[in-house]
Parts: C-alpha cells; structure tokens; sequence
C-alpha cells in the first residue's frame, strides 16, 4: 500500500494533475461560498468538461471541487449569516457570532484549521480502513435509518437557545413543512393543494437561503432604517492563537472522525453531520453555556464535522460502488463515464487511480486550507462594504442562488416566504435552525420509519431487536436527556 501511496503522490504532483486540483479547490471554494451554488451543483456543472480527460485528472478535479465547496460555504456563513450551503448551517451559530464581535479573521482561521483537521482525518481514514467501514455501512437498513434520524432530531433541542419551547416549536414547523409533497411509499399528493411545484416537496436550498440569508438582510434593512448613522463594522486582523489552536484540537479530531463515521453511512451528509458533532461537542463541554455565543469548540466542531465527510462518503462509494451523498452520486457517474466499475475489483485492477485520488484528497486538504488562510484578508473586506450596498447584494445573490437550482421562480417564492417567516421567528425569538434540521430530517425519518415497519409487518420490534438500531435509539435518550439536565443546570445559575 505504501508504494501505491507514493505513487499516487508522485500523480498528485504531476504537471497534469496539480493544475487540475487546485482549479477545483478554488473552484469549489468561491461555489460554495456563494448562497444556492452546492458542492454538489459544482461538481455536477464540471461532469461534462472531464469527459475528454485523463481518468485520475478528471476525479481529482471533481474532489477538488467537493472539498472546497463544503469549506466555503463557511465563509458566508461566518460574514454574511448566510451558509453557502447546508452543510455549513450549523457554523453560523458560533461562526457570526465571533464576526459580529469584530473577529472575523480569527473565525475564518479556525474555521480553514478545523476544516482541515476534518478533511485530513477522513482522508487518512479512507485509506486505512475503507473497507472495514463500508462492510458496517451495509448493515444499515430502514430500522437504522430511521434511528439514526431521530438521533438527529433530538438535536433540536440542543440549538434551540434558552427556550426549549420555542426551539421544538420551530422544530415542529419543519416537520410538517417536509411532509408537503408526494408520499414516499403509496405517492399520493399531501398539502400540495394541486400546486405541482409541489409535489417533488419544498427543496431545502431556497428555505435555506430565506430561513438565513433573506431574513438576516431585512433584520439589517430594519436596523439600518431605524439607525441611519449606523458605522460600518470593524474586524480585528487577528488570526487564531496558539491558545484556540489547543483548545479546538481535541473537538475538531473528535469531530473528523465522528464526521467520517456518518459519511460513511449512505444517506447521511456533511449537513446532518455538522449538527450531530456540533451537538456532540456540546454535550461533552465542561462549558456548554459557550455555545451559541462565539465557541471556538461550537466552530471547529461544525466544521471538521462536516468536512468529515468528504472521505467519508467515498468510502461505501469505492468500495461497494454505494455513493454516501449526493455528490458521491455524481462522482460514481463521473467513474462510469471514465469506464471505471467501484467496488473491489477497483482495487486490484487500477489501483494508480484509486491511491491517486487517496493521494491527492490529501494535497486538495492542504491547498484548501492554504486559500482559505490566505483569502482571510480579503475575505474580510465583505464585512466592510457598506450595509446599503451589501443588502441589496445579499437579497440578488439570494434570489439567483434560489433561482438557479431548478431555473424555477417558484423556488424564489420560496425563499422569500421563508425569509419574511425567519424574520417574524427572529422578532419572536424563536431560532430557525431546528426549522432547517427538521426539514431535512424529516423525510428521512418518515421514509425509514414507514419501510421499516413494513419489513416488521406494522411491529415496532426493530427498535430494540437490531443492535445499531438500539444504539442509536439509546444515544437520542441520553440526547434528550443531557440536553434538558443541562437547562436546568443553567436556569438554576441564572437566577
């Protein structure tokens, strides 16, 4: 294996190989720092430009674009409180905090740090154990997802602020707006209201974009309105210290390697993965009242959580030609076109493609974190534009991005109706994130729930009879439990 590496180094840094690498990290760093353009939208626009390419150049560049399109898009959700794509919603808790306080500089360098701490460990973690961690992903099942779900869900109750009521209020919105749509197993129309923009249900970018970005414009709109001698913000040029360093290692290692656990589990993304190691570093934390209000932990966490999952997902995807997430499904059509079968025999009849990738994951990890410390400066410069001038940009940017996912105005429709809701939530104070972890929980849960307990035959024994299922059941116990322990732990200090 160690000669396979070296060689795969050797392509990594062929004049043939690097050029294309760093294209997509750029690349992909700018999509995802844009509201609505994904890493997976990136990596799908590229596909047809590697048809003519050599096979490695080609899945290189593709990864290029995935690894840097999950780490920028905490670079609007530091600045902006606009995540450039779900994966980074759970960044914008600790990530605009730290900005808002003038420390956007030192946000933007934890958050390059972690994402590459994250998307290290995944990688090493790909090549020595990949097939290990694809066999555990083929025991997951309909009971095991939907566990797996309602783990997540009880995150909710962790990012729901001081008031839980409020956090499982929004939660309770989500839920009921994911079920708008065709119903997953006997596909009749629910809440469509014979809208057929509907019946694919209400796509998670433009609630996204106007849970987040358009309501966080007209929250400004408001204050600017209200304040019109308002001074443009400062930001300190101050970079992470030594200090930060050694306090976010040990989460963001803990965090990489919970994040490529997920990944690895077909169906779980880098967005479910950010929440379930943010929630995780929050509930281990001698100081969880921290969270939410500027945390370096709560940063790093979400970060190398979801930058976990950039090796993660290959995982399943090269070795039992199982794609983890959606831009793992595209890369599998990627391998297709280039004639490549992914599965075991990939190893053994092209293994200079397969440690070629491995190799070059590893060079893209460290181009990514050499832009993103490198672009803090000018990265910065977002915050001091005027708020006149950045609003209108934010709104434009906003409508294009929803826009652009399916050419339909009707995801604009979308977008600002949840951008005047998270406004009216704001004004009440009740979060929006448990709205956007409820909505993309929510159909997972449902799905799985129902295939379940049709392989049960209407019985709710999987939940206690299948060891991983049972597990992760006992995890949302323990979840809900701290969580609440916790609160009550604070309302007490409180007074």
């Amino acid at each position: 294996m160690i000669e396979h590496l070296l060689n795969g180094l050797l392509t990594a840094f062929s004049p043939g190989v690097l050029p294309v690498l760093i294209f997509g990290v750029l690349g992909g760093v700018i999509l995802g720092a844009l509201p609505g353009l994904t890493a997976t939208m990136g990596v799908a626009i590229l596909l047809p430009f590697t048809f003519g390419m050599e096979p490695t150049a080609a899945l290189v560049m593709l990864i290029g674009v995935y690894i840097g399109g999950i780490y920028g898009g905490s670079i609007a959700a530091i600045l902006l409180k606009t995540p450039g794509t779900p994966a980074s919603a759970a960044t914008v808790l600790d990530g605009h905090t730290l900005a808002a306080r003038g420390e956007a500089a030192r946000a933007l360098s934890i958050s390059a740090v972690a994402s590459f701490v994250g998307g290290l460990i995944s990688t090493i973690v790909l090549i020595a154990i990949a097939p290990m961690l694809a066999k555990f992903a083929l025991r997951f099942n309909a009971p095991e997802y939907f566990a797996l779900a309602l783990f997540g869900l009880t995150i909710i109750a962790s990012v729901s602020g001081q008031n839980i009521l409020k956090g499982l209020l929004a939660g309770s919105i989500g839920l009921l707006i994911s079920t708008v749509g065709l119903d997953p197993i006997s596909s009749v129309p629910r809440f469509t209201f014979d809208v057929m923009d509907l019946y694919s249900g209400i796509n998670v970018i433009p609630v996204l974009i106007g849970l987040f970005a358009i309501s966080e414009a007209l929250s400004q709109l408001e204050k600017l309105l209200s304040d019109k001698n308002v001074a443009p913000p400062k930001f300190s040029r101050k970079l992470l210290s030594k200090k930060d360093l050694k306090e976010m290692m040990p989460t963001a290692i803990k965090s990489g390697l919970l994040g490529t656990s997920i990944g690895s589990v077909p169906g779980a993304g880098a967005d479910i993965s950010a929440f379930v190691c943010y929630n995780e570093a929050k509930r281990s934390s001698k100081n969880p009242s921290e969270f939410g209000k500027g945390s370096v932990r709560g940063l790093a966490a979400a970060e190398a959580g979801n930058n976990g999952v950039t090796g993660g997902s290959l995982v399943p995807l090269l070795t039992l030609g199982v794609p983890g997430d959606a831009v793992a499904a595209v890369l599998l059509g990627a391998l297709i076109v280039q004639g490549l079968t992914p599965g075991p025999l990939l190893f053994s009849q092209n293994p200079e493609i397969v440690y070629g990738i491995f190799s070059s994951m590893l060079v893209a990890n460290i181009v990514m974190l050499l832009v993103g410390l490198l672009g803090i400066r000018f990265f910065c410069r977002i915050i001091e534009v005027p708020k006149m001038l950045m609003i209108p940009i934010i709104i434009f940017l906003s409508i294009v991005g929803a826009y652009a996912i399916n050419n339909s105005m009707f995801d604009i429709g979308i977008a600002i109706s949840f951008g005047l809701l998270g406004f009216v939530l704001g004004k009440l104070e009740i979060p929006s994130s448990p709205i956007l972890l409820a909505i993309i929980l929510g159909p997972m849960a449902e799905t799985n729930l129902r295939k379940a307990l049709l392989m049960y035959e209407g019985s709710w024994s999987f939940l206690y009879d299948r060891p991983i299922a049972l597990a992760f059941i006992l995890l949302a116990i323990f979840s809900v439990y701290s969580t609440m322990r916790l609160k009550k732990k604070q309302a007490k200090l409180s007074q």
